[in-house]
């Protein structure tokens, strides 16, 4: 995907503020010490080992890492000006380190991705230190009550910054409101956040002892790590549970023994056909993959009935969108489709269920989904009847344009199907 002209105008932007910030700080960068000159390899080391092995959260389209605590630490043991260099030198030995083999295959963009993870690093630290540290070398005190205090709003600045940048540039490229994806990440992780803010100053402290006091820190630097790969470890196991249960669901049927991931694939098709972000993307096949799970609360003989159902029956049926949403609303992965998983049989005219809504008050992941579900109930054998030919199912889905599904929603499923019956030129003769 190519970055958007305002993405790329916003990182170059950033990459000139911190080169602009190492200029100025880089002037009176100096080792005062052989303590210092140590104190300074070991923080590249954390540095480095923290950047390797950060984690990747999807749902916010960023990495978190105790990085915060190391790079924090660091500007209240040797002051601004050698922490920009280090800094630098560490993101820059990581990103080339990861990101190798993908800036061989696409240079430009990872020159991009690249001068955005050194550049708001740097500007991160940057920006606290002008705001908080008087001179270029020197420590932050920590004696007083009052010093821990200011430390901390140092570390909230340097946080605020860090996430406001970080969040601009994904907000941007995926078109997300910066707010609500700004406050969300701080409701997720202030705890961890916190953590690290204290850690930073636990690492100062022990500082003042000795370098070597310094390694006492390592052991919760690791646990807030993992703590990290344990949240994103208990969202993916509960997302593969969940579509685990939604397989088994549609094996009830054996005529649609796939059909959740069938639905998913397709939908994914949809969303990238018609522009979304990365993001509703995502959400589009989160939510695809679980739709049908409240179907655990409709009986076999309404769910495999091979004729028509009665009007009790339909009513039965017509609650298993609800079901489903209350089933995955109260876990944090599904948090956020839950919404559109209620609302995947509403149709664009208003004539679908569970409430009848309307147009664009459906949310956009919904229609997309429903989409996909149409064609895959049109082209698949039902209990009640066989399935419609291509150019049935093709022409059925240009009627429902407008009607049941959203224009954009069937204008772009139309146009993968299209696409699908067009030869490759790989596979066309010679």
């Amino acid at each position: 995907m190519t970055l958007p002209v305002r993405t790329r105008a916003y990182i170059i932007a950033i990459g000139l503020l911190a080169l602009s910030a190492m200029a100025f700080y880089l002037r009176d960068c100096e080792f005062l010490s052989v303590q210092r000159t140590l104190a300074f390899v070991l923080f590249l080391v954390l540095g480095l080992l923290s950047e390797i092995y950060a984690v990747w959260i999807p749902a916010y389209g960023s990495e978190v890492s105790s990085s915060m605590a190391i790079y924090m630490a660091s500007l209240f043991i040797l002051g601004p000006s050698l922490t920009v260099a280090m800094v630098f030198v560490t993101t820059l030995a990581s990103e080339v380190l990861m990101r190798w083999d993908r800036f061989r295959s696409n240079p430009s963009r990872v020159t991009y991705v690249l001068a955005f993870n050194i550049g708001q690093l740097v500007l991160s630290v940057a920006v606290t230190g002008i705001l908080f540290f008087p001179s270029g070398n020197a420590a932050f005190p920590l004696v007083l009550g009052t010093d821990y205090l200011w430390a901390m709003l140092a570390f909230v600045c340097y946080a605020t910054v860090n996430l406001a940048l970080v969040t601009g540039v994904v907000s941007m490229t995926e078109r997300q409101r910066f707010l609500h994806r700004f406050l969300a990440y701080v409701r997720d992780f202030s705890v961890q956040y916190l953590v690290l803010g204290v850690l930073a100053l636990l690492l100062a402290v022990l500082y003042s002892q000795s370098i070597w006091h310094m390694l006492l820190a390592i052991v919760p630097l690791f646990l807030v790590h993992l703590s990290f790969r344990s949240y994103q470890r208990l969202r993916t196991e509960a997302r593969k549970t969940f579509e685990k249960i939604s397989r088994i669901l549609d094996e009830r049927d054996h005529y649609t023994a796939v059909h959740s991931s069938n639905v998913a694939e397709l939908a994914v098709q949809i969303a990238q056909e018609m522009g979304l972000s990365e993001t509703d993307t995502e959400q589009v096949e989160i939510a695809a993959r679980v739709h049908d799970i409240g179907k655990v609360a409709v009986p076999d003989s309404i769910l495999l009935k091979p004729g028509p159902l009665s009007d009790q029956e339909w009513e039965v049926m017509k609650r298993h969108p609800v079901v489903s949403a209350e089933l995955i609303e109260g876990l944090e992965i599904y948090s956020s489709v839950a919404v559109a998983v209620r609302h995947e049989h509403e149709r664009w005219d208003g004539s679908g269920y569970p409430d009848g809504l309307k147009g664009e008050k459906i949310p956009v992941v919904a229609r997309v989904i429903a989409a996909a579900d149409i064609y895959n109930a049109l082209s698949t054998n039902r209990p009640y009847r066989p399935a419609f030919s291509r150019e049935e199912t093709l022409r059925m889905i240009e009627e429902m344009r407008g009607k049941d599904l959203d224009p954009a929603a069937a204008d772009a499923l139309l146009a993968v199907l299209r696409k699908a019956d067009t030869p490759s030129e790989s596979s066309a003769p010679a």
